[in-house]
């Protein structure tokens, strides 16, 4: 039985199939038409989950979509008499939905009567929720899902067991811990979609000085459920609906002039950062922080389940999951690597065939991140032959062992490898990577080849066997969504990769689910005795690069000095 998930019309937008419960592709949209965060339909992510799976759409027996008009119903008729704008807007998104079939055969090639599919539509929140249950090693977990808004939600709780998911309480619109970041961070001059992650990296340059305001401005009740003070936010009175341009996701403005009472005049993006700015980013994190780890503790009490499944947005906040073992009774969590919007296709599907069709749980379990495409190596070839570089064919003992000995060096390296990351972090597959050791690598790769924030920090990739005597935790992070203190006795070791406050946003790598990068760090290994590497995205205020002439061009554009693409090693000149 295959299952298509599809997440459209949402920033993010992406494809997933399963086949009998398990994952056999997943990729975002974005990915193909190099706009970030792309939103619409996903017709390349569909074309490209078929084509993986060696089936016609006609084969395909449910299609999911994460979104049900069902879901809160009478909360969203109570909002559509209060805000008729709002309802209008969200009328529009849903005659986007009841065409899906029509979008779905333009993107296949066929006509509707070629679709057998039957469609189901799967509430947002249980989407995400399923997204992290269904791909977890866990029988029997709590759930937790937190983000801006979906189906009129922002947060839902609850457990799974076996193959069903069980919702017992719910945070509903216009109370929103997403919304509430957000807002904060269009405040401090973060504009774009997906931001967070700059101000959550920004956080630790600050002190919270702004705590009691931030206490203010969202309360926590202590009874699985928090409550935003509206005098500080705008999206209750005009909305939250995303609109999009030429693919791109466009947030509404969410923050009143309370804010500006309370805390001064908003910066502009083109402003310096100052430490008054600093210290805003540092409360706000802060206060996530105490709500979301009050919550987690209060879940554990409420499930009594040793594990976490946890998923939404807010669960790229990597500062706050890398405390949630240290600071609750939850001995496991697990965090898929799209935790995001684009998961609920994953979500969707896998809801569907293991809680709708009751179908017992699957084998599957998600432990590692490469779902996406792949290219051949006479396809790189032939891309290299066309770009006029040189490059030298090799195995991938001798490549690794090349590559890591121009690291130790000093070069910067794009590492392009395999099948693509799902979710937003590259892993080891579509990297590029350089020396923990020197400490003037972060300023490097943020002016030279990233072209981003000085703050801004980067990952380290370390050898899962490692972990304990590197990091004050050693709780497993291969989807690089914890963020860990650096043992003091290490900082000094690996400077680049270490952020201001000594944490570093770590991934854990083993053999068994990366081989290549596993291989290239343990080189690196033996020739520095560190066994760690820098890891960051490869690309340039870009998706992830997707296709090797997309690889080279970002090889070329940037001051990379090596790239290691397929068997081949290319050295600049």
């Amino acid at each position: 039985m295959y299952i298509l998930g599809i997440n459209a019309y949402h920033a993010d937008a992406s494809a997933a199939i399963i086949f009998n419960g398990k994952l056999i592709a997943a990729v975002e949209e974005e990915r193909f038409t190099r706009i970030k965060h792309t939103a619409g339909f996903p017709s390349n992510a569909v074309r490209y989950c078929l084509q993986q799976a060696g089936i016609k759409i006609h084969e395909v027996s449910y299609v999911a979509i994460p979104r049900k008009r069902s879901a809160q119903l009478l909360r969203k008729l109570f909002w559509a008499v209060k805000t008729p704008g709002f309802a209008m807007r969200r009328a529009n998104v849903w005659q986007k939905f009841s065409s899906v079939d029509e979008e779905l055969a333009i993107a296949c090639g066929v006509t509707k009567a070629d679709i057998k599919a039957e469609f189901h539509f799967v509430e947002h929140h249980v989407a995400h929720a399923a997204s992290a249950f269904y791909c977890s090693p866990y029988l029997d977990s709590a759930i937790l899902t937190l983000d801006g808004l979906g189906d009129f939600s922002s947060m839902i709780w609850g457990n799974g067991l076996g193959n069903k998911l069980n919702v017992a309480g719910r945070t509903l619109f216009p109370h929103s811990l997403g919304l509430y970041y957000s807002a904060i961070c269009q405040y401090l001059g973060f504009n774009n979609y997906g931001d967070e992650y700059k101000v959550m990296g920004l956080a630790p340059y600050g002190k919270p000085k702004y705590i009691d305001t931030f206490r203010n401005i969202v309360h926590h009740n202590k009874e699985l459920n928090y409550n935003l003070d509206l005098e500080y936010f705008t999206h209750h009175k005009s909305g939250a609906d995303i609109s999009w341009r030429a693919g791109k996701p466009l947030m509404p403005k969410l923050f009143s002039t309370a804010l500006e009472r309370d805390l001064g005049p908003p910066r502009l993006p083109s402003e310096p950062l100052k430490a008054h700015h600093y210290d805003i980013a540092s409360s706000l994190q802060f206060r996530l922080e105490e709500i979301i780890i009050g919550i987690a503790n209060e879940l554990y009490e409420r499930t009594g389940s040793n594990s976490l499944c946890y998923a939404g947005g807010v669960a790229f906040n990597c500062v706050v999951n890398g405390k949630i073992l240290s600071q609750t009774p939850f001995e496991n969590i697990y965090i898929q690597p799209a935790a995001g919007d684009a998961g609920l296709a994953i979500g969707g599907a896998a809801y569907l065939y293991h809680h709708s069709l009751g179908n017992k749980r699957s084998s599957f379990v998600m432990d590692h991140a490469y779902w996406g495409p792949e290219y051949s190596e006479d396809l790189i070839r032939e891309s290299l032959v066309s770009s006029g570089l040189d490059y030298v064919e090799m195995n991938d003992d001798v490549l690794a062992r090349s590559v890591a000995e121009r690291i130790s060096e000093g070069d910067i390296v794009g590492w392009y490898q395999g099948r693509s990351e799902w979710g937003p972090r590259a892993l080891g597959n579509r990297s590029i990577v350089a020396d923990p050791r020197r400490a003037e690598m972060k300023d490097i790769l943020n002016s030279r080849i990233k072209h981003r924030e000085d703050f801004r920090p980067f990952a380290p990739s370390i050898l899962e066997e490692f972990t304990a005597e590197w990091f004050e935790q050693e709780y497993h992070s291969p989807f690089m969504q914890m963020t860990y203190q650096v043992n003091q006795n290490r900082v000094s070791d690996i400077p680049a990769p270490t952020h201001v406050d000594g944490s570093g946003r770590l991934q854990t790598v083993n053999a068994s689910n990366n081989q290549k990068y596993y291989k290239l760090i343990k080189e690196f290994h033996e020739i520095t005795g560190i066994p760690v590497v820098v890891n960051t995205s490869f690309n340039d205020n870009e998706p992830i690069v997707n296709t090797p002439d997309e690889a080279i061009a970002s090889f070329m554009r940037t001051k990379m000095d090596t790239l290691a693409i397929g068997p081949y090693f290319v050295r600049r000149k």
